[in-house]
């Protein structure tokens, strides 16, 4: 199942805001949740307030005076949600260690050359603000913030540039 940080955030507002009455309206059962029991969860907190879920994808509606049968399909759907994205995960890690070995995964591409790196460590390290030295080179303040360690580290292993 899925759900961000963000969407977290946005979960918890919408728990905190549904009121009696209330329909929500969710594209699928694994945007909603991270796993199965969280799906429950949340789908029993919403309707406990009287608020009425839609999932569009599965067809379920979801009132609080449900059926045994409604819970079972919130579990047995949920259930697949579940399995689905994990089967997805794990495709995607295979997907990955056989690009890495033919060769055709390099990850992201560096943002800056050894050279600028080992340029940009000693001048923050001199005491040049490193919100101009992010906007000087293009970069977040948290890649200086990573270049400077990495640059840390190698000098006390003796590989500095």
């Amino acid at each position: 199942m899925h759900s961000s940080s963000e969407n977290d955030t946005q979960l918890e507002e919408l728990l905190k805001f549904a009121r009696d009455g209330d329909t929500i309206v969710v594209h699928s059962m694994d945007r909603l949740a991270h796993n199965l029991y969280d799906l429950r969860s949340v789908v029993q907190k919403l309707t406990s307030r009287g608020a009425r879920i839609e999932f569009l994808k599965e067809n379920l509606v979801f009132t609080g005076e449900d059926s045994p049968l409604a819970n079972l399909m919130l579990s047995v759907m949920g259930a697949f949600a579940e399995f689905e994205r994990a089967l997805i995960g794990e495709r995607q890690r295979e997907g990955i260690a056989l690009a890495k070995k033919r060769g055709a995964y390099r990850g992201r591409k560096k943002a800056l050359s050894a050279e600028q790196a080992a340029e940009l460590a000693r001048r923050a390290a001199a005491g040049e603000p490193k919100a101009a030295l992010a906007r000087q080179y293009g970069i977040s303040r948290e890649t200086i913030d990573h270049n400077v360690r990495g640059y840390i580290d190698n000098a006390k292993l003796g590989n500095a540039a």
